[in-house]
């Protein structure tokens, strides 16, 4: 079972309440699931940061916990939990989804139990962008986008997720304390434009850190275009696995676990 290992709890904060599954320890990193849910290959990658010595946080947003992830789930995924529900910012261009106040009220939570510098976020595909709304918390200092894809409008244009006050606050931070964003993508991911990316550098300059992927790169034996960074796609070798590794290696450098 994928999260036979993990302790399920209800968390509230923000006006929301969703479940959560816990497990590790040391400091705190919060896995925020890709649609359809969070699947047994998002579950595989926290497992590996267990490995590395971190407290793994994994909130179920949508979906079904547990359950593998399919083409077809994939659909039910997005017409019938996120399309017409409140708490997701699917179109607008520089505002982040109402859900982001509970992720930061997980992430106080998290530091505060965990102990540690803070605590490291990290979002996928329809959550990708979430990761960069949360450096209002305090708490939040290491924040990843694996192949942020929304909004789902205005990707040419290199639009956001995030409000101009949370870049700014974001931007403030990196100077102020050192930080860094980590983005992971495929270069011919339709839903992560690279005008998206290039909007990151522009923002962030040298405080971000893009990894950026060849189609070659991708595990081949999927039957969907390369996409999922850190599970569906993630190959066992190559610069795709490597990809993950220096995923890990950030979290375990801005949380402490390493010099």
């Amino acid at each position: 079972m994928p999260l036979g290992d993990y302790q399920r709890s209800d968390f509230t904060g923000g006006g929301f309440t969703r479940p959560v599954y816990r497990r590790g320890q040391g400091p705190a990193v919060i896995v925020i699931h890709e649609i359809p849910g969070l699947h047994p290959l998002v579950v595989d990658f926290a497992d590996r940061l267990v490995a590395a010595g971190m407290t793994l946080f994994l909130p179920s947003l949508f979906g079904t916990p547990g359950k593998p992830a399919s083409k077809l789930y994939a659909l039910q995924s997005i017409v019938t939990n996120i399309c017409i529900r409140r708490e997701f910012n699917i179109w607008k261009d520089g505002k982040s989804s109402p859900i982001v106040e509970w992720l930061r009220a997980l992430a106080r939570y998290a530091h505060a139990d965990c102990g540690g510098p803070g605590v490291g976020a990290v979002g996928m595909c329809f959550t990708g962008g979430f990761a960069l709304a949360m450096m209002t918390e305090p708490a939040v200092i290491a924040p990843v986008l694996s192949q942020p894809s929304m909004p789902a409008v205005g990707g040419a244009r290199g639009s956001l997720d995030a409000s101009p006050d949370e870049i700014a606050c974001a931007r403030r931070r990196f100077a102020d304390e050192d930080l860094s964003l980590l983005g992971l993508r495929y270069k011919s991911d339709r839903l992560v434009p690279n005008a998206r990316f290039a909007r990151l550098r522009a923002e962030f300059g040298d405080r971000f850190e893009a990894i950026e992927l060849d189609d070659t790169d991708a595990r081949p034996d999927t039957g969907l275009a390369p996409h999922s960074v850190l599970t569906i796609h993630l190959p066992d070798s190559g610069p795709g696995k490597a990809a993950e590794t220096r995923t890990i290696a950030f979290f375990s450098q801005r949380l402490g676990l390493a010099a």
